[in-house]
C-alpha cells in the first residue's frame, strides 16, 4: 500500500522506499555493521533507488532480537521485500554481507517470486569458501582491536562505549558467519559481478575466483580502493552498479 509516494515504512529499511524511481537496488552491509555502512551514498543512483537493509540487533534496531543464523535472516526478509520486487531491482552486498544476499535471492526462487536481475558481491570469498575468513579465527581482543581500527580508519577516535557497543554487534554477528556452511555451490538465476578491491589487504581476486560457479554469467570487476572505502560510494562503483539497468 502506498502513502504519496512511498510504501509503508519497515524496520527493515531507514527509509520507506520511494515509488518514484524504476529500479531498486538493495544493499546488504558487512558483519558489525548496519545500513549506515551505505549513509554516505546518494538517496538514488541515476533511476535507480538505494534501499539499505537494517538487520535486526544493530543502530535503531539494537533492541531487535539477532538473526542467529543467514538462513533466518534470508528467511526473515523475504516477506518485507516482496512488496518492493514490483521494478527491476539489484542486490549489492559487501563482505560477509554477501552471504546473507545470495541466500536471499536463493529464497526468493523457492518462493517462485522475482529474484534480482543482478547480484553484485564485493571483496567476500563465495560462500563454500566463507571459511576462510580470517577473523573469524580472531579471539575477542583481536576483534576489539579490529573495531578500533575500522572506527579510527573513518576518523573517529573510538570511544569505549562505541567500541563496547560494536563489539557486541560484531560477536553476534561473527557467531552466524562461524556457522555458516554452504559445501556446495547452488546457483543463482541472474548475473554475478564480483567486485575486486584493488588495495584491499585481506581479500585478493585469488580469493573471489570461486564465485565463478554460483551462476551462468559471472564478471568480475577491479575497482580503485580499499576494503572499506565501498563505504563512500566512489564514482567507479557507482558506475558499475547502475550499468545493469
Amino acid at each position: 500500500m502506498t502513502t504519496g509516494s512511498t510504501l509503508t515504512a519497515s524496520p527493515w529499511f531507514v527509509r520507506p522506499p520511494s515509488t518514484d524511481h524504476p529500479a531498486r537496488l538493495f544493499c546488504f552491509p558487512f558483519s558489525g555493521s548496519g545500513a549506515s555502512a551505505f549513509s554516505a551514498w546518494p538517496a538514488a543512483i541515476d533511476d535507480v533507488e538505494i534501499c539499505p537493509v537494517q538487520f535486526p540487533g544493530r543502530e535503531n534496531r539494537l533492541g531487535h532480537p539477532h538473526y542467529g543464523t543467514y538462513d533466518n535472516l534470508a528467511a526473515d526478509l523475504v516477506e518485507p521485500l516482496e512488496p518492493l520486487l514490483d521494478r527491476p531491482f539489484a542486490f549489492f552486498a559487501h563482505c560477509a554481507g554477501a552471504l546473507p544476499a545470495y541466500e536471499t535471492a536463493l529464497r526468493l526462487a523457492e518462493r517462485g517470486l522475482p529474484t534480482p536481475d543482478c547480484l553484485f558481491v564485493s571483496g567476500q570469498p563465495a560462500p563454500h569458501d566463507a571459511a576462510r575468513d580470517r577473523m573469524l579465527a580472531m579471539t575477542e581482543d583481536e576483534l576489539r582491536a579490529e573495531v578500533e581500527s575500522f572506527v579510527r580508519g573513518r576518523g573517529i577516535e573510538p570511544r569505549p562505549d562505541v567500541v563496547a557497543l560494536g563489539l557486541m554487534v560484531l560477536l553476534r554477528d561473527h557467531a552466524a558467519a562461524g556457522a555458516y556452511r554452504r559445501t556446495e555451490p547452488v546457483a543463482v538465476d541472474c548475473p554475478i559481478v564480483v567486485v575486486h578491491w584493488r588495495e584491499d589487504s585481506d581479500v585478493s581476486l585469488a580469493d573471489l575466483q570461486g564465485w565463478r560457479r554460483y551462476a551462468d554469467s559471472v564478471e568480475f570487476r577491479v575497482v580503485d580502493g580499499g576494503h572499506y572505502d565501498f563505504m563512500d560510494a566512489p564514482d567507479e562503483l557507482q558506475k558499475l552498479l547502475t550499468r545493469w539497468l
